[in-house]
């Protein structure tokens, strides 16, 4: 029975923070994207964009990961290496990044032990290390919109799997305005409402809207 008396303004320790995250993407490649078929590329890469730039903002660690890059599977998204343009990019040969010691010592590095993870593909590249990190004691966060399969079934059966192993699926939004969660936060807040209106479709254009017509602070 909750003592209603003792209940007190406090964040539940399960909610992500910009001190208790890192982000893993896993090869967003042009081979990658090439195979992808669970849905439509540009808004994958929109959210991928998008979850990287609320990293930034929140000066979240970040671990960017490839496999094959010079053989097989090209460089990594150019959107987001210009978001980390000075971030060392881990190739790998393996379709687990947890099975290549850099990525695990990478994310061991940060102290972190909420994963949040984004990648293709979802059924290999993203599945594999989720069950692996889960396996190990870490919390996983999988960015769903930010993340493809080869098919809707294999994109919908690897989320399932994942959830049913204990990882949390989210969307890149909901991670922005998770880390965000109080307007008043002000050393945030413009930057946040700008990557909304550029990213966060119907509601970034509707703060543009709002910012017109009601005025400067108007956000969530």
């Amino acid at each position: 029975m909750v003592n209603i008396a003792e209940v007190k303004p406090e964040p539940s320790p399960d909610l992500l923070t910009p001190d208790n995250s890192v982000v893993l993407f896993v090869d967003h490649q042009p081979q990658m994207f090439f195979g992808v078929g669970s849905g439509d590329r540009g808004t994958i890469i929109n959210a991928t964009v998008g979850l990287a730039k609320a990293a930034k903002i929140f000066n979240v660690p970040v671990v960017l990961t490839t496999v094959a890059a010079d053989v097989f599977s090209g460089p990594i998204l150019p959107e987001l290496a210009e978001v980390f343009p000075d971030h060392k990019v881990i190739d790998r040969t393996t379709m687990n990044p947890w099975e290549d010691s850099q990525v695990v010592e990478a994310i061991k590095a940060t102290g972190r032990t909420k994963i949040i993870l984004a990648g293709l593909w979802t059924e290999v590249c993203v599945v594999l290390p989720a069950l692996s990190a889960l396996g190990q004691g870490y919390e996983v966060y999988v960015v769903t919109d930010a993340s493809g399969g080869v098919s809707p079934q294999a994109h919908e059966h690897a989320i399932q799997r994942m959830i049913k192993a204990g990882a949390v699926p989210v969307t890149w939004l909901q991670i922005l305005l998770e880390l965000q969660r109080d307007w008043a936060r002000t050393e945030t807040y413009e930057a946040v409402t700008g990557l909304i209106k550029a990213r966060g479709g119907a509601y970034g254009q509707g703060l543009v809207y709002a910012n017109r017509f009601i005025g400067a602070n108007a956000a969530g």
